[in-house]
């Protein structure tokens, strides 16, 4: 695990944002290194395997709260909106992450290729696992990593680590419930499918029953499963989309707060600073400000 640190610990160092989040050229691999405590951050998640390298971040995800620390592994099963805070982190010591997207397709592609037993009854969906690092998982994300020195090999390499890698978590104690999350007809994956018209066109007006007719589902099932899936309605969800882009916008790109509304579809900007406000804990001016400072 100490040279997957190091190797995070370079590249971060190098591509974090102000956020410290460190996107890549590998799709679905990103980094966080940050060196001081945070307030609580939103963000939106795909379904994804967390590895926690240093320090120590609380995750809330609906009603849950957990505490990942160092040696910990968190997996959403789920695209899910999560709050996120760092309570462990130094200058000489930052908090270290790296990150992987999962496929859903690949899941249940693996999964009905091996032995994996039959998916767990259970009433509802769950979404945040926790688990000790494994050493089959970490040598995957390594071998990820390392397509960054060599991009010439990742369209080769990419597909079999993945594969890898969904197998060794298909393996994992959650194994079970990540099988019934990755089932093609299972509400989960019909409600990924809304999720993701979502997240394509957060910008513009989103009836409900468009998205419940791309789930297959009655308008009055899709709201209750869309809800128990994600822990939102699908226009907070939207909602949510909306501000974090804008944020980013604003934080990484140097727009203003109105120019930024409009971008992201909001017709009245005292609307979009009240909605800011009450998402973010302050008015949108002042990450516009802090960007620029």
């Amino acid at each position: 695990m100490e040279a997957l640190k190091q190797a995070v610990l370079r590249y971060a160092d190098a591509h974090a944002d102000a956020d410290g989040i460190a996107r890549t050229p590998v799709p679905g691999l990103r980094m966080m290194r940050v060196c001081a405590p945070t307030g609580p951050m939103r963000s939106v998640y795909r379904p994804l395997a967390c590895l926690i390298l240093q320090g120590a971040k609380q995750m809330t995800v609906g009603g849950e709260r957990r505490l990942f620390r160092a040696g910990r592994s968190a997996i959403v099963g789920v695209d899910v909106p999560v709050i996120g805070q760092i309570v462990e982190a130094s200058r000489d010591a930052p908090y270290l992450a790296v990150a992987v997207e999962l496929d859903m397709a690949i899941l249940h592609d693996v999964a009905s290729r091996t032995s994996v037993g039959p998916p767990p009854e259970y009433a509802g969906t769950v979404r945040l696992f926790a688990d000790d690092l494994d050493d089959t998982v970490v040598s995957c994300v390594a071998r990820l990593m390392r397509l960054l020195d060599h991009p010439g090999a990742e369209p080769v390499v990419r597909p079999a680590v993945l594969q890898e890698l969904h197998y060794w978590l298909l393996a994992s104690r959650h194994g079970p419930e990540l099988r019934r999350l990755a089932l093609p007809n299972g509400h989960a994956r019909r409600i990924a499918a809304a999720v993701e018209l979502v997240r394509q066109e957060f910008r513009q007006p989103l009836p409900v029953e468009r998205l419940a007719a791309v789930a297959s589902m009655s308008s009055s099932a899709f709201r209750r499963h869309f809800k128990a899936t994600t822990s939102l309605a699908p226009l907070q969800l939207q909602k949510q989309l909306r501000l974090i882009e804008a944020r980013r916008l604003m934080m990484t790109q140097g727009w203003t707060a109105s120019r930024a509304a409009a971008e992201v579809g909001y017709v009245s900007v005292p609307q979009f600073t009240r909605e800011y406000r009450r998402m973010f804990g302050a008015p949108p001016r002042r990450d516009a400000i802090a960007a620029v400072a």
